[in-house]
């Protein structure tokens, strides 16, 4: 069921509880409107998963099931509050590891039918979108942004709550796939976002010639498979690699993967306005965030990120993204919908390739 307009918000102090469960951290906050997170929690599932090399959903779905609701008393608890003092449940619908969104939505639910309150389903992606907002109370409408995490990797004109134009996503692999496969390959460890970047400051960017896909091409997507293969190829040509291959590698690869971000961001400046934004799992990366920041200011537009705790997959944006939502009367029924896929701009264009993310 669609959204549904409802009068009587916007007026006054008003507080949200967002549970999240899209993958594999269990979360919860409060967020209040005047930009206040009064309590918040989060559980990593990174060790249950690290064995593996990647998120197991069956596994990640069932820790969701065990620590949500403790963690919702748990968060009322610490901010001396009760159901009954929450002004709307915002939660995750998608898009997800199915389980674990079902499991997020059901409990959301529940507690707005057992208090009473109106539920928000909230895109997890319109969370990254708007969690700079939270943090920044100058930011205002419209902003470029691009949305990069394990999943995802686009470029939005970012128009209002809800109103999204897709410029730009991957064709294949998101940067963050390729960051995971990287560590592997090179044996840094789960997740790879944190290991490549630690272990690039010690690194030679320039020691493995990796190709920059799509880079300087009238293509606005992004591509990322043909990089994740040419670290296995360049990794498995090496006869011992040891720990200055390792941090060569790194450094390689995310000078490569940085290159290749900044090119499409900078294509995509030519027919968005506003600040450029970067939000998502991969925009906790400093030297990324360093490289954006120069292209902003080169161009002459202000940048904006997130913290980097607010970065990766969190509640407190699921709660933002709820009061945003709220203040306009945003909320839906109880039969809201759980969904796999939910893309922001569900009206634009195709895009080639086999592994397109919307």
């Amino acid at each position: 069921m669609a959204a549904r307009a409802r009068g009587g918000y916007g007026t006054g102090r008003s507080i949200v509880l967002g549970p999240e469960s899209s993958c594999d951290e269990t979360a919860v906050a409060l967020g209040t409107s005047d930009r206040q997170i009064l309590a918040q929690r989060i559980a990593s599932q990174d060790e249950a998963h690290r064995p593996f090399g990647g998120v197991v959903p069956e596994l990640a779905a069932r820790a969701h099931a065990e620590r949500l609701a403790p963690m919702v008393e748990t968060v009322l608890a610490e901010a001396g509050l009760t159901l009954a003092d929450v002004d709307g449940i915002a939660a995750t619908a998608g898009p997800g590891l199915i389980g674990g969104v079902m499991i997020g939505l059901v409990t959301g639910k529940a507690l707005a039918m057992a208090a009473d309150k109106p539920l928000i389903a909230v895109n997890h992606l319109e969370g990254h979108a708007l969690s700079a907002r939270l943090t920044d109370s100058s930011l205002e409408f419209p902003y470029l942004l691009l949305l990069v995490s394990g999943g995802h990797c686009q470029l939005l004109a970012v128009e209002g709550v809800g109103r999204f134009r897709r410029l730009a996503t991957t064709i294949d692999d998101a940067v963050g796939v390729a960051f995971d496969a990287s560590t592997e390959v090179m044996g840094l460890g789960f997740p790879g976002g944190p290991p490549v970047e630690l272990a690039a400051r010690g690194g030679d960017p320039r020691r493995f010639a990796l190709p920059r896909p799509l880079l300087g091409t009238d293509e606005p997507h992004f591509s990322f498979a043909g990089l994740k293969s040419a670290v296995l190829r360049s990794w498995a040509a090496l006869d011992a690699p040891g720990a200055q291959a390792q941090a060569d590698m790194a450094a390689s690869f995310q000078a490569a993967a940085t290159d290749c971000l900044v090119d499409r961001t900078a294509r995509a400046m030519a027919v968005a306005k506003g600040p450029l934004v970067v939000a998502g799992g991969v925009a906790s990366n400093a030297h990324i965030r360093g490289a954006l920041a120069g292209l902003a200011e080169t161009h002459g537009r202000r940048f904006v990120a997130p913290p980097a705790w607010l970065c990766t997959d969190n509640a407190a944006m699921i709660a933002w993204a709820g009061v945003e939502r709220l203040a306009l009367g945003l909320v839906d029924g109880l039969d809201a919908p759980a969904r796999a896929r939910w893309p922001l701009d569900p009206d634009a264009a195709p895009a080639r390739g086999a592994g397109v993310r919307a």
